[in-house]
């Protein structure tokens, strides 16, 4: 007769009544730093890269003020009763440690620190960092669960063939993962696409690929919960992954981002995105181009921090109550 196994011990966010929300460790939410991902459900990784950029830098400081800003939150998600530490063990990993003077060499380091993550079964929620580090990471996550489907919020497509030259930029990853076999194409939903462009192949391009575009402007004042119903049941149950540029969101909301556009997405229709992840075979996420020399206020590393909590929010396994 086999002994019962105890109860796992899970990891619960630092509350506000038990250390001021300004002190503590500055990790995300005030959960422990975990050195491996050993034993872990999910796990928080910032990745502090921006020499991907082409406008405006500064996105490297981006996992340090989402997790400052962090601190506010609380363990249970009073809108859609999602109780995430109730059922998953969760910490912060900590960073990448990136190679500040090499984007080739980094992103070969951060696809060997996802690959080390993924192998123990932990889902990464990773706070960015430029849009480069989504080829790395999605490099990772293939290598264990096959071409994935994705959901990609953003102002821009970032399907460029190179940027000044170099096939490896934060304009170039998702045109590299279909070249690479990294997405199951016909699953794959580009959401808040704006701006202007050099021709219509910037959005062209994509939807040869067999991407679904919803541009921001088609979405103006409208829910988009019924565009994720459609989503769910394009995706069905294949292993999917979800990147969320700050910049899908209008600048009046998140300013402090590198390159952003007018006309983008509100922060409701930001909620009802990720919200309308639930359901889905959520293999990984992303919360990238916060840059926080842009906003001084802090209120866009706020929205990311919420973004990525949200994100942990949907999860498989996380209950309702």
């Amino acid at each position: 007769m086999s002994t019962p196994l105890p109860p796992r011990s899970l990891n619960q966010p630092l509350g506000g009544n038990e250390m001021p929300r300004f002190g503590g460790l500055a990790s995300m939410m005030r959960l422990p730093v975990a050195t491996s991902a050993a034993g872990l459900d999910a796990a928080f990784i910032g990745v502090p890269l921006d020499i991907g950029a082409s406008n405006r830098a500064g996105a490297r400081f981006g996992p340090r003020q989402i997790r400052a800003e962090s601190s506010l939150i609380r363990p249970y998600n009073m809108a859609t009763g999602a109780a995430p530490f109730d059922a998953l063990q969760v910490a912060d990993l900590g960073d990448v440690p990136i190679n500040t003077y090499s984007l080739e060499k980094s992103v070969d380091i951060i696809t060997d620190f996802y690959r080390e993550v993924l192998g123990h079964g932990c889902v990464p929620l990773t706070l960015g960092g430029d849009h480069t580090i989504a080829l790395p990471i999605l490099r990772a996550v293939a290598e264990r669960h096959g071409p994935v489907a994705l959901i990609h919020v953003d102002a821009h497509a970032d399907v460029n063939e190179e940027m000044f030259g170099e096939r490896i930029a934060h304009g170039t990853p998702f045109r590299r993962a279909v070249e690479e076999g990294l997405l199951q194409t016909n699953k794959v939903w580009q959401i808040g696409l704006r701006g202007s462009g050099y021709a219509a192949d910037d959005f062209d391009w994509p939807r040869r690929q067999g991407f679904t575009i919803i541009p921001a402007h088609e979405v103006w004042w409208q829910s988009l919960a019924p565009i994720m119903d459609k989503v769910r049941a394009v995706i069905g149950d294949a292993p999917c992954y979800l990147s969320f540029d700050i910049d899908g969101i209008d600048p009046a909301y998140a300013g402090g981002t590198g390159t952003p556009e007018i006309g983008g997405l509100n922060v409701p229709q930001a909620l009802e995105i990720i919200r309308g992840c639930r359901g889905l075979n959520l293999v990984g996420a992303d919360l990238v181009e916060v840059s926080p020399p842009y906003d001084a206020s802090g209120n866009t590393a706020l929205l990311g921090a919420n973004l990525l909590y949200e994100m942990l929010c949907v999860l498989p396994g996380v209950p309702v109550r």
